[in-house]
């Protein structure tokens, strides 16, 4: 986000005394309990007293003594104690109090929850309002669009009339809170109705500063962007022609672009999978990683390897869906998209091709217990479009076509559109045609990024790629210019975006530790063994029974903050309760659980897949990141999508 006094000095007076001036009572409750731990929430047994530093925030060692220290903006800090005035506080939930804070120099954090802008692609640039009645203001206006037009004219000459209420506006990059996490806490927010359409909307009270200082702009020209595919065959009987249709489309494409400047900047990998070898072992490979992803000045092995894919299965696979999701998986992760660590490629593209659906996270032959939306989210927040081209061969059926479309629909999506392409009957000459178009509409986001006149007209390719290729693009130059959020503004926002609700416009994220993160793992990890053992109605009545015994041992290890009185399974979870935020495990009582075993299966398939997902992010330490120098390992922090909570 841009602070509107970045761009003029009028302003800038103002949206400072925005966070230093204006005044705050904490609403803290203190609760008698050991000074070990922080002070509970009122009403709560494991969410602790939080607040956020103001700006020039200081630590005392005791009210009235001189201070030692000062604290960055927006600092997170756990309360241990309440006099008049003052807050003994600290960063860690278990390594005790630090010092003392001034209750004017802080502000609550009821829950910890973020917000994280989206890529704003098909969308316009957002503005943040000193008040709620600021924004409802322009989101009812008659003549939005054309006052949105005329407010962004204004802020980019610098010249907003003080009335407008604006603080600032969304920057003009994507700022992938993954790669770089920022703080951009939530400190209020309003659930109400989209003037536009009437669909639930949040307006929300944010704050925002940069977690870390501004680094150096990466070193390089806006004509280097490149970009990476990763294509993803499936290599079983029945693919067979449509391999080669593939191999002769990208083909054409290399020799066309052979000796050229976009030529240089499109780089290729081939992935393939096919099933269960444990069940099957003729089929000689799950997955397999048939040529790397890197940058070469001679495309011939890449033809050369899609020609040997076409060396398909001897054997049927176990059932007709094969194994696409495991395929996918590996491309997106085990690619080096880095470039080696030195260049990261800037479009990140991977086209699965097959003619069966993925297979079911309960089927035994299912490698990855990861399902399509967990994937597909897991792919977004490191940059990768997941493309499918699916053929609806006869061999299927209208079911099967229905069930496999949907569930790549869930994993063909990027921010707010979907790369899905079902093409009918099976046809190889329509999937040569779509390989062509696709492929060609990439490298159609390499000549837009160099003032380079396009291969395809926007009506050839979609709106959609044209989308595709703005998102690419917004989030390169994010990283090159290394854009971050404003120094320090509070303003309200709105969810989706104020002109076209069908955009999310701010993402919120709920910023997790690692310790709770692994207590939902836990947590969830328990509650499948026990579930799986609730077959029959008798089962299903002793079953809550079991999960307090269960919750009552997890109470046991200090890291684990867990609610022993609850009436909910994610009731336990207490630091999730109150979020905007509701989903099936959260609002599982013991009636509902006992109700019937088509309810119990989807609850614990729901649980399984969330389950797989924390293990890997738990797993990954490029996701984690200290909030304060010293941090143990375990309140490292993640800033979690509302989506994948349990």
């Amino acid at each position: 986000m841009i602070s509107v006094r970045n761009w003029f000095h009028v302003r800038a007076a103002i949206a400072g005394c925005v966070v230093l001036m204006m005044p705050m009572v904490v609403p803290v409750v203190a609760v008698a309990q050991g000074t070990e731990r922080p002070l509970l929430v009122e009403g709560r047994k494991t969410v602790y007293q939080r607040v956020l530093t103001r700006p020039g925030a200081l630590s005392y060692p005791t009210p009235g003594e001189a201070a030692t220290r000062g604290y960055p903006a927006f600092q997170p800090l756990y309360i241990y104690d309440v006099q008049p005035g003052w807050f003994q506080a600290g960063p860690s939930i278990s390594g005790g109090a630090t010092g003392w804070v001034q209750a004017g120099s802080v502000v609550p954090w009821k829950q910890n929850i973020v917000a994280a802008f989206t890529n704003r692609a098909g969308r316009a640039r957002q503005f943040l309002f000193e008040s709620e009645a600021q924004l409802r203001r322009m989101m009812e206006h008659e003549s939005l669009r054309e006052t949105q037009t005329r407010m962004l004219a204004e802020v980019a000459a610098g010249s907003v009339p003080e009335a407008r209420g604006i603080v600032a506006v969304e920057p003009p990059e994507y700022v992938n809170i993954v790669d770089q996490l920022y703080l951009m806490p939530i400190l209020d927010f309003v659930q109400d109705l989209h003037p536009l359409n009437y669909e639930e909307n949040l307006l929300m009270k944010v704050a925002s500063v940069p977690l870390r200082e501004a680094t150096e702009p990466a070193q390089a020209q806006a004509d280097s962007f490149d970009a990476g595919i990763v294509f993803v065959f499936d290599t079983t009987q029945s693919m067979e022609p449509y391999i080669q249709r593939t191999q002769a489309a990208v083909e054409q494409i290399v020799d066309d672009l052979q000796g050229t400047e976009i030529g240089k900047r499109v780089q290729f990998g081939v992935v393939a999978f096919r099933d269960n070898t444990e069940t099957t072992p003729e089929l000689e490979y799950r997955t397999r990683t048939l040529l790397p992803l890197q940058r070469r000045q001679d495309q011939t092995p890449v033809v050369a390897t899609i020609r040997a894919a076409t060396r398909v299965a001897q054997i049927n696979s176990p059932g007709f869906n094969e194994d696409s999701l495991a395929g996918v998986e590996d491309a997106v992760d085990l690619t080096d998209w880095s470039g080696g660590g030195r260049d990261p490629f800037d479009a990140r593209i991977v086209i699965l091709i097959t003619d069966a659906g993925p297979k079911d996270v309960r089927d035994p032959n299912a490698r990855t217990q990861i399902g399509a939306k967990e994937l597909q989210r897991d792919a977004q927040d490191k940059g990768v479009a997941i493309m499918t081209l699916h053929l609806q061969t006869p061999a299927g059926g209208e079911a099967q076509h229905a069930y496999a479309a949907a569930q790549y629909r869930d994993l063909s999506r990027f921010h707010e559109d979907t790369f899905y392409y079902g093409i009918e009957d099976g046809s190889p000459q329509a999937l040569q045609d779509s390989v062509t178009r696709l492929v060609t509409a990439i490298t159609d986001v390499i000549r837009v990024a160099r003032n380079d006149a396009p291969v395809l007209a926007p009506e050839d390719t979609g709106q959609e790629m044209v989308n595709l290729g703005l998102a690419l693009q917004l989030a390169y130059l994010g990283r090159l210019r290394g854009t971050q959020a404003p120094d320090v503004i509070e303003g309200w926002v709105s969810e989706k975006a104020v002109e076209d609700p069908s955009k999310l416009a701010i993402e919120p994220r709920l910023l997790v530790t690692k310790n709770e993160m692994a207590t939902m793992a836990d947590l969830l990890s328990q509650l499948l063994t026990l579930g799986e053992q609730s077959r029959s109605a008798e089962d299903a009545a002793s079953f809550f029974t079991q999960v307090r015994d269960v919750v009552a041992r997890m109470a046991q290890n200090p890291d684990r903050l867990i609610n022993t009185e609850s009436d909910t399974l994610g009731g336990a979870l207490e630091f999730l309760d109150d979020l905007p935020y509701e989903s099936q495990l959260m609002l599982t009582t013991e009636d509902r659980w006992a109700q019937s075993a088509m309810n119990r299966r989807a609850i614990l398939d729901g649980m399984r897949q969330k389950l797989a997902q924390y293990r890997k992010w738990l797993l990954d330490p490029d996701v984690w990141t200290p909030l304060y120098e010293g941090a143990p390992d375990g309140e490292y922090v993640f800033a979690m999508p509302f989506d994948v909570l349990p």
